[in-house]
């Protein structure tokens, strides 16, 4: 036990440990924000379409040499966007429309990374995530961008708590639907394109899903589910960067299956409460 206290003060000498607990803290509170409303309205699966086209954009980005950042960003909004115009133009279902796009997002990544001779270092980052070594900008860019999405959500809770318990009466009520839908996709957008540094393109629509599933398990109400998921999501970021370093592990494996964990432990609580 002492050994591990030492080793936890050494890891926050690094300023690389510091970045990746204040980038992933924060990207922890925009997944659990949104999470809610995605599980709630059942666009959970939008995140993993999202995460796929953002593979698409990293590698754009690293053929042509820029931040992946400031290419991914505006590309997979506009493809949130698209998938909610099949939705409603093509007459698809959600997830016929997400598979659609995400499908040929993946296909375009893996043409793309062919003609940039392969799949090199960087791209697998992005894939499994690499928050242990995320530069200044991509730290300068994430803490502007999650507090854009955090205080955004806030903003518009009512409108989007609205939406998410009954969007008929939200209509109703004169609630413009369709543009709280097009917000929750752009914040959505956001959030996984700041992810994928987390825990990759590959894993991270399931820290939007998993703290909001696990504070389900236990919670009374909307806000309470949104505080437990908060800490439940942060706590899991901070252990997983620590344990990742204490034990070599991958950081964005950890971070998931220590959701997995809570997600489990507090299944196994509602399950002893409700006998």
């Amino acid at each position: 036990m002492d050994n591990v206290i030492t080793l936890i003060i050494e890891a926050v000498q690094y300023n690389f440990i510091l970045k990746a607990l204040l980038v992933g803290s924060l990207i922890a509170l925009c997944c659990s924000s949104l999470g809610i409303f995605l599980v709630l309205k059942k666009y959970s699966m939008i995140g993993d379409g999202l995460a796929h086209v953002s593979f698409a954009t990293v590698a754009i980005a690293l053929l042509i040499g820029v931040s992946p950042l400031i290419v991914s960003i505006p590309l997979v909004i506009l493809s949130s966007f698209l998938i909610l115009m099949l939705n409603e133009k093509a007459d698809l279902h959600g997830d016929a429309a997400i598979g659609l796009v995400s499908s040929f997002a993946v296909a375009s990544g893996v043409l793309i990374a062919s003609v940039a001779r392969g799949f090199n270092i960087d791209l697998f980052s992005y894939l499994f995530g690499s928050i242990l070594v995320i530069s200044n900008l991509d730290v300068i860019l994430s803490v502007i961008l999650s507090l854009v999405v955090i205080l955004t959500t806030f903003f518009f809770y009512n409108n989007l708590f609205a939406i998410t318990y009954d969007e008929e009466f939200a209509k109703v009520i004169g609630l413009n639907t369709r543009t709280m839908n097009y917000l929750i996709s752009v914040l959505t957008s956001i959030t996984i394109v700041l992810g994928i540094r987390v825990v990759g393109t590959m894993l991270i629509s399931s820290l939007i899903i998993f703290p909001t599933v696990t504070a389900l398990q236990v919670s009374k109400g909307f806000k309470s589910t949104i505080l437990i998921s908060a800490a439940v999501s942060i706590f899991c970021v901070v252990i997983g960067v620590f344990t990742s370093f204490i034990m070599n592990f991958p950081t964005g494996a950890t971070i998931v299956i220590l959701n997995a964990f809570c997600f489990a432990g507090f299944f196994c609580i509602q399950k002893l409460n409700s006998i």
